[in-house]
């Protein structure tokens, strides 16, 4: 299975400006590649192919007055927004087609420097390393210094450096993982418990103050950085809990049963800001790959399951009740039900998996957090990531 390991990223400030125009330049070819198909498509004629975009691109673009600045750094980040371009149009036919899973994709669009994210990706040709004082080396940009917060578990395939709206930089690598050493690492599930898990939702300034800026204006840029850098804060630590929280359930669990919600559909009743806040696509996801890298039972219960109106005791169902309805005695053998508790015994026994339920309490607490899974930025520098792992 194929992982991304992030870590942030400390450039110094011409290391910064060697990283700007790198992202300008992929984005500049990412832009030409967009036109290029879509002036065919307007004329009617066929496709440009991708070895005759990266020859007019890219080869011949570099000799001209207009593109000669594309020379200025590492050609491979060029070739890979090309591949980009060819993956997001190859995306965009077969959602059309209907052969792609998921929600409707829409046609590739110009990329605008103002973006909140801009990437760039470095292959193995590039010829970038980690070198031993634990600094990754890119071309055409120098040693940056990286954060270190967990060792590597195999030499990475490709790094893609990442700058997001709050202005961090993060290095974010691509590892194949060993699946024996996976299961070496959790333990035997046969006398682990299962559990069934109920989602569900609990009860800015510097947004305020963003609005009321002008235009244009440094203090509205400013400010947007607070915003940003707020937002940052608020998703590190909602992605660092739900790693956290579903590391410790399929570590403990042998079976784990959740239900399959219409996140896409929930997003758009007046419950959305809380639903997008709580991350529950995002959570459920992260419990998806986890189960199988580790050879867990990952299962989802269908949507129209009546797990918060059936009581677990004696499976009558007690009919719908208000979100503000947190406990309810049932009619008919006078159990008083926690509601969250209660949907999850459902969940689970909906699933097959036992006659037992055990709760997960998917509210933030202390979890020993897994510093082998990927997906934490990190906060500690050191070398110890970076030891027996380079690219040659």
């Amino acid at each position: 299975m194929q992982l991304r390991y992030a870590f942030r990223l400390d450039p110094g400030p011409g290391q910064r400006v060697a990283l700007a125009r790198a992202f300008g330049c992929a984005r500049v070819v990412y832009n030409d590649a967009v036109a290029a198909r879509e002036r065919a498509r307007r004329e009617g004629a066929a496709f440009p192919s991708a070895g005759a975009l990266s020859r007019t691109l890219i080869t011949e673009a570099k000799r001209s007055p207009g593109r000669q600045w594309l020379s200025e750094v590492s050609a491979v980040i060029l070739q890979q927004a090309l591949r980009d371009v060819e993956r997001a149009y190859t995306n965009y036919f077969s959602s059309l087609k209907g052969s792609r899973q998921g929600a409707r994709v829409g046609a590739p669009r110009f990329k605008s420097k103002r973006d909140a994210r801009q990437a760039i990706r470095f292959t193995a040709n590039a010829r970038w390393k980690i070198n031993e004082a634990g600094r990754l080396l890119l071309p055409k940009i120098g040693e940056v210094k990286v954060r270190w917060s967990r060792t590597l578990p195999s030499v990475p395939s490709s790094v893609t450096v990442i700058r997001d709206a709050a202005g961090r930089y993060f290095a974010s690598f691509v590892i194949e993982t060993d699946p024996d050493a996976d299961l070496a690492r959790m333990p035997e599930a046969d006398n682990l418990p299962s559990v069934g898990i109920d989602l569900g939702l609990t009860q800015k300034k510097a947004q305020r103050e963003l609005s009321r800026k002008q235009k244009g204006s440094k203090n509205r840029e400013k400010a947007r950085l607070r915003v940003a850098r707020a937002h940052a804060q608020v998703a590190d630590a909602r992605r660092e809990f739900h790693h956290q929280l579903s590391t410790q359930l399929i570590r403990e669990s042998q079976a784990v049963a959740v239900e399959d919600l219409a996140v896409t559909a929930l997003a758009r009743t007046r419950l959305g800001k809380s639903v997008h806040d709580a991350g529950w696509a995002q959570f459920l996801a992260m419990l998806e790959y986890k189960a199988q890298r580790y050879a867990r039972v990952f299962v989802k219960v269908g949507r129209f399951e009546p797990t918060s109106q059936v009581c677990s005791v004696c499976g009558v169902k007690d009919g719908p009740k208000p979100l503000h309805v947190r406990t309810w005695t049932c009619t008919h053998c006078g159990t008083v039900h926690d509601r969250d508790h209660n949907a999850a015994k459902n969940v689970k026994q909906a699933a097959g998996l036992a006659v037992t339920a055990c709760r997960a309490q998917v509210r933030p607490e202390l979890v020993p957090a897994q510093r082998e899974e990927a997906g934490s930025h990190g906060i500690h520098t050191g070398t110890r990531a970076a030891q027996r792992h380079s690219t040659r």
